[in-house]
């Protein structure tokens, strides 16, 4: 039993303690600024501050308050099991920050989804990660400006989807319908050309690099070139391109090729973009003459 005397002496020093850590930690925090040091080199330096200031702040005031504690190792042993009860979530926490730290299935900066949340990595603590919102109501995968905070025991039970990881672009496609009186081949070689004026060039050397990234895992990346696909619809004929966008700049080159569509099609007296509408198809008068269409002129009745 701690005397009431001992008891406020060993109050006293751990406010003591406390007080003159949290001051050197701001001053070393306002050191760190002072170095006019890059985001990410500030970040790191203010994340090791903070945490070499709480370590040690834990180890003196706790040594302060186990002095003179008789069967140590027995208070130690119930007191963790006590704590692995009553902290198995934050206890969890902190495995998956280590298993971040170690297997990094992201690191700051990179864009991910995990459990249908999206977003840019921004911070990386002991207990959550926090994320810079996108999607949502916003198109194209773009900020909301919300900050979402996810625990960190979500890597061991959530799949996460990595939009950067070694390889920083993804595919994206921009399907345009056009009807099925235009004419399809030449829209398609226009699309085939806007497509190629936006492409990501790669050189021999970039394309090599991006692909003995790619073998770091079981990836076959294929071809890195553009391609419009052809597919009929219900309401016409679609043409699918194909396309390597930077992750963060997908709407930015969604909005220039279609604007590129846009104009090609605007000069081109063959080729209309379909949309919802209905019509009468007569056959006796518009169908083929094979299907019980209109006869050929020149043929007798």
């Amino acid at each position: 039993m701690l005397s009431l005397e001992n008891a406020s002496l060993k109050a006293a020093a751990s406010i003591i303690i406390v007080v003159a850590l949290m001051l050197l930690r701001k001053a070393l925090n306002k050191f760190v600024v002072s170095r006019n040091l890059s985001s990410s080199n500030a970040y790191f330096w203010h994340k090791v501050v903070t945490y070499s200031t709480i370590s040690l702040m834990t180890l003196i005031v706790g040594g302060i308050w186990l002095y003179g504690v008789q069967n140590l190792a027995t208070f130690l042993g119930l007191l963790s099991a006590g704590l692995a009860v009553a902290l198995r979530e934050p206890i969890v926490d902190v495995a998956g920050w280590f298993f971040i730290l170690a297997k990094h299935p992201f690191s700051l900066g990179d864009r991910i989804e995990i459990d249908a949340m999206r977003g840019d990595v921004i911070d990386i603590g002991p207990l959550y990660f926090s994320v810079m919102e996108i999607g949502r109501w916003v198109d194209a995968e773009q900020s909301t400006g919300r900050i979402i905070h996810i625990p960190n025991n979500r890597v061991f039970t959530s799949a996460i989807a990595n939009y950067t990881q070694q390889f920083p672009y993804i595919w994206d496609e921009i399907p345009v319908l056009i009807t099925f009186e235009s004419n399809w081949e030449k829209a398609k070689d226009i699309l085939e050309k806007i497509i190629s004026a936006h492409a990501i060039i790669f050189t021999k050397v970039e394309e090599r690099e991006v692909r003995e990234l790619a073998t770091r895992y079981y990836i076959k990346l294929g071809a890195l070139t553009p391609i419009v696909y052809t597919t009929v619809v219900d309401s016409g004929v679609q043409l699918t391109m194909r396309y390597l966008t930077p992750a963060r700049q997908r709407r930015d080159k969604e909005q220039q090729i279609w604007e590129s569509v846009l104009r090609a099609f605007a000069r081109e007296d063959d080729i209309d973009l379909a949309y919802n509408t209905q019509r009468v198809f007569y056959n006796p008068r518009e169908g083929k003459q094979g299907t019980g269409g209109p006869k050929r002129r020149n043929e007798p009745s």
